[in-house]
Formats: structure tokens, sequence, C-alpha cells
């Protein structure tokens, strides 16, 4: 390791501070309880996360959180037992403190905020919330005052992250005597330098936020303010967060009336050079070594005419997009203690959601340069009225009851402009009236209104805590839908044993300390696939057109109005099974499901006439999903001094595409059989038979549709081309789809795993937490293109391909790799310092604490990493195509103090 990054490293540890987790033992923090979906501050991953996301990856079996490699302010991708829908709605609906959020909203909160997650994916656990629920529920409690003396608290970390992997590509003496050699035409400047590393540099980051709370046994309050401040590997790559979050409860009237109140929020900012991910990486990878680096004597950068495909990638970082997103929401609730077990709620929320985006593209990568910007809004006002009864009957009949109406109204605006035709890249996109021209289709606003109703029973009954049985109905109306078909009705009913409460089970208590049984069914609706008012024909701008001597903007009805689109329905059963043995050490629940989406969303193509438009939305579809999900927490030494903990988790699961077909009115109407989601891009892929994943009815969703290639051969040139085979047995190679093409393996895992190893020894503890996924595969399209050697003298190649002297880009299984692997995610280690009597007075717990994330990858993938797109159903999934971030390890050392 050089000097250089030596000094870096130490300078990043000796500004000390990071978020870590209150002084407890081990075992109180990372013992599994039964109802695994719950997890506390204690139980929370003890890396240094950003998005609070992060604090629960692979904590949770069923729950997939693909980290995203696309830089410092990328989110996150997450789903609750896998896709279920194929238009949209497939994210969880995220709630926090009783705000019904979205996962973006999430990240206005601090991590060290937050008290508890809990993860409701059964649907007699999400009915009640209708079609909010339909894909899961995250449901997040943040930190409130407690009675008590005053206190303070501080979290810091700072950090350094460094690139320790990139592709090997020629260097300069390989790409002259590959060019040479072959008696290619070579532009050689004489240089040697590598344009990936010359992208990059090391990443500083630092972290701070500060709680104070406190309390009596009628009133509390806490108050809290954070800042992140990370820098990317890439240069220019920079993300600021600050949040803040307040919250204040008072009782009054002799406890007769509690009143809780909080808001949080967020500003951050992004700032990026890389405007076009894949462009970027593309260009840095196979721009000619042998220029120059920096700017030419008219102070631009040399172009390289063989390569139409990419630029110079230091010009690409000239180019400039900055995001600003805002989020604010406030919320207040009062309850009233109507009389002992009847209980009144009254519950109130305002949400403000802006987001800013500007982009200026200078002359050096963009034809007379390109300014963009834009700002979105969302407010969302919400209220409901909740009545609950709870009544012990006769010391074994416990009754629940619960009654709620709520309504929301959402309000979403924008606009946006682009302007062109620039003479000077000096003020950028903070001058976009120094663009000589406006794009008619670059320019745009909008708004748009919908609502929701709902109104929910439910009704709960246990006998002697060893019967349970549970019933839900809730009823959800929304003004996306047509007029007969507003409202959707999702009814849930479950039913548990606790077979350890039974008399006949005492004796097993010495090691069966519980058992408990469980079973479910219920609905749940979804419209997340529906832009609003697409049940109405509605009048859109459609083009310019000549009035006289004077220009129009003609309107239109541009799409097929559907006033009997209605409610994507899933319908799902749920067994369960939990069990803690040996005095608690071992804990273990397992779990199936198994759900079928019913009237599924999308969009189809229909024939003109008798439609007047050739796109029709309609629900017609079916899909199913079903898995397993099992948890196990094990304890296997619990001493005063030593105790070693084992959490893991592990989700098999299986999605099947049912059918895409059915009746519309008079007309049936068919999906396509064939249909591509993911393709590759790039030089030599356009308009050619690039597609890569498919949604095909009868097979997993997403996935891989190829040619079968049964080796290399020889062109007759020295070189090798892939063989093709004969799948359809024609004697004719054809590799459209339905001819030589088969299926052969899927996008998505079918198993996850998340494992968390702690060990403690008195004060100091260590930390290790592993994920994984099995059974998928995943397309190399970057070792395609960069192992063909007709590139070159354009494109640069991987430092193996000459060696292969592969001349041929046609798109088979030959570069259809396992996707299996184990990440070591993060390790760290912590140690509660001990403090003198002195010091007690004032400082009352002292954590530091160094981590270091992604330590390690164990995978057969040829790729930089096999951790891409695996779970969002879109033009990425699982393609490796030239688009993946370098990949980085971050080392973050912290502290935390309470006062």
């Amino acid at each position: 390791m050089s000097t250089s990054r030596l000094t870096l490293i130490a300078l990043g540890l000796a500004l000390c501070c990071t978020a870590a987790q209150a002084q407890t033992t081990l075992r109180d923090s990372l013992k599994y309880s039964l109802d695994n979906k719950t997890i506390t501050e204690r139980g929370m991953n003890r890396e240094q996360v950003t998005n609070p996301l992060e604090a629960i990856n692979g904590r949770v079996a069923g729950l997939t959180i693909q980290k995203s490699n696309n830089g410092v302010a990328a989110m996150s991708a997450v789903r609750l037992r896998g896709t279920t829908s194929l238009t949209g709605g497939n994210d969880p609906l995220v709630i926090i403190d009783g705000v019904l959020c979205n996962l973006s909203t999430l990240s206005s909160i601090y991590p060290a905020d937050i008290e508890s997650f809990k993860i409701l994916s059964d649907a007699t656990e999400t009915a009640m919330y209708g079609s909010r629920g339909a894909s899961g529920v995250i449901e997040v409690t943040t930190k409130k005052g407690t009675a008590g003396a005053a206190r303070v608290s501080y979290n810091g970390s700072t950090g350094i992250t460094a690139v320790y992997k990139n592709l090997d590509m020629l260097g300069a003496d390989g790409y002259r005597e590959a060019c040479t050699s072959r008696g290619l035409m070579l532009i050689d400047k004489g240089y040697n330098t590598n344009w990936q590393k010359a992208i990059e540099h090391t990443g500083f980051q630092h972290d701070h936020h500060v709680a104070f709370s406190g309390g009596n046994s009628s009133n509390g309050y806490r108050v809290a303010l954070g800042y992140i401040d990370h820098e990317g590997v890439i240069v220019h790559e920079r993300m600021r967060n600050f949040t803040s979050n307040m919250s204040m409860h008072q009782s009054m009237f002799d406890n007769l009336l509690h009143i809780d109140v909080g808001m949080f929020g967020n500003i951050q900012k992004n700032a990026t050079a890389v405007y076009d991910q894949q462009k970027t990486f593309y260009s840095a990878a196979t721009w000619n070594p042998t220029y120059y680096k920096g700017r030419n004597a008219s102070g631009g950068y040399d172009g390289f005419t063989y390569a139409n495909q990419i630029t110079h990638p230091l010009a690409l970082m000239d180019s400039r997009t900055s995001d600003k997103a805002t989020h604010m929401t406030t919320h207040a609730k009062l309850t009233f203690d109507l009389m002992p077990g009847l209980k009144l709620d009254i519950f109130g929320a305002y949400s403000h959601n802006e987001t800013e985006r500007s982009q200026y593209l200078p002359t050096t990568i963009w034809a007379h340069g390109q300014a963009y910007r834009g700002t979105d809004k969302a407010e969302q006002l919400m209220g409901n009225i909740v009545l609950n009864c709870d009544k012990l009957l006769a010391t074994v009949h416990h009754i629940n009851l619960t009654a709620l109406a709520s309504a929301q109204r959402d309000t979403y605006t924008g606009f946006h402009t682009t302007t062109t035709n620039f003479s000077d890249n000096t003020l950028g996109y903070n001058s976009i009236q120094a663009g000589a021209l406006t794009l008619w289709e670059g320019t745009g606003s909008y708004k748009s209104q919908p609502t929701m109703a709902s109104v929910m029973g439910k009704a709960s009954y246990d006998y002697a805590s060893r019967y349970y049985l549970t019933a839900t109905l809730r009823a959800d109306g929304s003004s996306k839908f047509g007029d007969n078909h507003k409202w959707g009705y999702f009814p849930s009913v479950s039913a548990s044993w606790a077979v350890t409460g039974e008399p006949w089970m005492q004796g097993c208590a010495s090691w069966l300390a519980n058992l408990k049984l469980n079973v479910g069914y219920g609905w749940s609706g979804n419209q997340g696939g529906i832009d609003n008012y697409m049940s109405m024909n509605i009048m859109e701008p459609s083009a310019v057109v000549p009035v006289g001597q004077e220009a129009a903007v003609s309107m239109a009805s541009l799409r097929n109005a559907n006033p009997d689109l209605k409610w994507e329905t899933r319908k799902t059963v749920n067994l369960g099974l939990e069990a803690a043995l040996l005095e608690n050490r071992l804990i273990a629940t397992l779990a199936y499901y198994n759900s079928k989406t019913c009237d599924m969303l999308y969009m189809y193509d229909v024939s003109t006439p008798p439609f007047p438009y050739k796109n029709l939305l309609a629900n017609l579809g079916s899909m199913r999903n079903r898995g397993l999900e099992l948890s196990l927490g094990f304890t296997p030494v619990h001493t005063r001094d030593l105790e070693l903990n084992i959490n893991t988790n592990w989700t098999f699961q299986q999605t099947k595409l049912l059918s895409l077909s059915g009746k519309y009115g008079d007309y049936d109407i068919e999906g396509p059989a064939f249909k591509d989601i993911a393709s590759l891009n790039g030089a030599g892929f356009h308009g050619g038979y690039n597609h890569i994943v498919y949604q095909i009815v009868g097979q997993p969703l997403g996935v891989f549709y190829l040619p079968h290639c049964t080796g290399l051969k020889s062109n007759g040139k020295g070189g090798y081309t892939y063989e093709i085979a004969d799948l359809d047995g024609d004697h004719n190679i054809d590799i459209s789809n339905g001819k030589d093409r088969r299926v052969c393996g899927q996008a998505i895992p079918k198993v996850l795993m998340g494992t968390n190893v702690s060990l403690r020894y008195k004060l100091l503890d260590i930390s290790l937490q592993v994920n994984g996924a099995f059974g998928h595969k995943i397309y190399n399209g970057t070792a395609l293109t960069y192992m063909n050697m007709n590139s070159l003298p354009g494109y640069n190649v991987l430092a193996k391909a000459p060696a292969s002297n592969i001349m041929d880009q046609t798109a088979t299984d030959y570069w259809l790799e396992k996707g299996d692997y184990v990440n070591f995610d993060y390790l760290t280690i912590g140690i509660n310092v001990p403090l003198r009597e002195t010091a007690r007075k004032y400082v009352k717990s002292l954590r530091v604490a160094l981590t270091c994330n992604n330590l390690a990858t164990i995978t057969s993938y040829s790729g930089l990493t096999p951790m891409i797109n695996s779970s969002t159903v879109g033009s990425t999934l699982g393609l490796d195509d030239k688009n993946v971030y370098p990949l980085a390890r971050t080392y973050t050392l912290g502290v935390q103090l309470t006062f």
C-alpha cells in the first residue's frame, strides 16, 4: 500500500467518530424474539449506515434489500416476498410514526433516530392497510422522550472510501501491440493512461448526530439534528443530508387525554458528473489508453473518431447534475381514554416533498451544450379516526375490536424546461436563458390530485392465551378507478395456537419454552401501476402544427380510456411455526406463503380498430408467488464475560407468470408470448438481437431466453466466433424469438440468506454480517463486449481478450454465468470504554467502534461483482452491461457519547 494511501487512512481514522449502538450485552442486542419481524435498535446492523434500510439488511427472512452500487446518493431496491405485479406498486408501504410514506421519505430519518422496524408481510398482517399494504409494510417507530433527567447524546463518524477493484483492460503497451500485430490503424498519442483511475479518487465522509431528550411522568420531548456528508469514489460526486426529528407527548386531564405531536424532515443535496452511467463507465474502460488525460492546447479534449459510442472520460466529468430534495412531515395524535378498555384516536398528518433537478451538459460532450431545470412537488394530507375496545372477560376471554375510517388527498405538481445552443459553458444550468433554443418536447408542467377513502373493521379473540382468532375487513375507494370499481374489499382471517400453553405440555417446559402454530388467509389490493386519470378520456398536447403563418400546439386523446379499471388483487395463504428451545437459547420461526395476484394490471397492445389507439391498460393477467422463510437464532455460549450469538435467515422463493390473456368486454385480448425486459446496449447492440431477459407466460418472472452456444469455432482468419445450436431442428440458424432460443435460467435468486455472527468478550464486541443469494444467473454483457477483438482500435478490450481472439458479439448463453454469491457485508469491532468515577458525573457512556464494509465476496462470477440488480423488474434485471460502479471499500471510525 502506498504511503499516500496510508496517510489518507490514518487521517480518516484520526478524525474519529461514528454512530454506534447503546451499551448492552450482545445477548440482549441480538437475541431474536418470537416476533422476529420486529427489529429494535439493539438488533440492527452495526455498520455505519447512511440509508436507514441498511440497518435491517439481511435481518429478516423474505425482505430483500438490494444495495445499490450506483453512487453515494442511490436508493436501494426493496422487495418483501418478491415481485407481485408487472406494472408497478412493488415497493412496500413505509409507515413512520403513523404517517404513510414511501421508501424515499424514509431517507429523511437519521438512522440513530429510529427506535424499531416492524416488517409485515403476511396478508393477514397487511390486510388492515388494504391496497397500500399489497407489497408488504415496513413500520418505523422513532425515538421519543422518556421520563427522567435531561439527556444529550452525540453520534459521530468519519471514514474513507477507496476503490479496490476495476476491470482489467489492456494498458497502453498491450493496446499498441494488439493493434499493430493485427495490422490495424493505430492512433498513438504516446501516453499510458488508466482511464478508470482517472475518473476516481478517494472519498471522505463524516456524519454527526446530536439528540436532546427529557420528560417526566406526564410529558416528554426529544429533539435531534443530523448531518451526513459523503464523497463518492467518482470525482465530483457528493451527497449531503441535513435531517431533523422533533417529538413531544403530553398527558392531560388525569391521563384522560394523551397528545403526541412530531415533525421530521430533511434537505438532501446530491451532486455528480455521472449523467449517463453506462456511457461514463463504458468510456472509462475502453477509451484509447495512449491519449493524454488532460486538456489539449485549445482547452478541449482530443476526440477519437473511431468510437462514436463513447466520449473522452474527463470530458464527461465536466458535466454537472445537481439534485436537491426537501421533505417535511408533521403529525399529531389525540388519544382519548373514554372509559376502561375503550379508546378513541384522532390522527392527522401533512407531508410536503419537493425535488429540484438541474443538469448541464457542456459543449465538450453535447453539441452546442444543453441545460435542464425541473421541479416536482408532492403534498399529502391524511387523517384517520380509530375506535378501539379491549376487554378481558371471565379472566380467559380476551376480545379486541377496532373500527377505522381514514381519508387521504395527494397533490402532485411539477414543471421542467430544457434549453440548448450555448455559446459559453461558464454559467451552465444557472443561466438557462443563455441557451438560444428552447425545445418544445423538453418543456412541460403537470398537476394531478388523486384521493382515497377507507374504512376498516377488525375483531380479535383469544382464549386463555392459547387460542387466537382475528378477522379483518377493509374497504378502499380510489379516484384512479372507473365509476363501477372505485371500491375494493379486502378481507382476512387468521388463527394461532400456543401449543406450550396447553396443560399437557407443561412437562416439556425445560427444553421447549414456546411453540406456536399460525394459519391465515387474506386479500390485498394494488393500484401502484396506475397513473392518475387512466380510466378517463383526457386531452394532452400532441404536436406543434402550423396555423397560417404561426405555430400552434394541437390537443388530442392519446390513449384508450378504460372505465372498467379495477383493483389488482393479491390472495395469500400463510402457514407458520414459532419455537423457542433450550431456555430461549435457540429460537426458530418457519413460514410458508402462497399468493396469487388476480386481475393484474397490464398495458396491452390492441387492434385499431376496434380500439381508437394501440394501447389499453386492463385487468386480465395473473401471477403466483410462493416461498418458505426460515429464521434461526442461537446462543451457544453465554457467560458473564463471554457470549456468542448466531442469527441466520433463509428465504426460498418462486415467482411464476400464469396468464396475460382474458376477455375485455366482447374482445379476447392476449399478452405477448415473449416480452423482452432487459437488453444489451452500446456499440453494435442497436437494432440487433440484443434482448437477454424476458417475460414469458408459464415461466418465472425474468428468465434468460437465449441462443445456445456449443463452443467457439474458427472464423478462418485466425479468430473465433460463437457456434450456435440449431435448437428447433430446421437446419437453419435463426435467433429471433420462438426460433433457435431457449429458456436457460432466471435472473431473480431462488434462495436468499442473511447471517449475523456476534462475539462479546467483556467490554469488547465483534459483529460480522454475511449476505448471500443463490439459484440465479447473470448475463455478463460487459465481457461479451470487451472480449470482442473486432472492437479494436476504436474501443479498448480486456487484457485477456487478445489470447482468446474472439471476433464476435452475438448474444448467446456463452456469457451466461451463475450468480451465486456470499458477501461479507461488514465487520465491526467496538468497545464500551470503561469510565472513571469522576468522568461518570458528566459522561454516562462512551463507545468507540471501527467498521469495514464490503470485506469480500465469494463467487464464481467472472465480472466485477455479482451484486447487480437481481430483484427489480426493469431494463437492468440480471444484466451486467458496462454500467457497474468500481468496487469500493469504506473504513469508518466513530464514537457514541451519552451525557
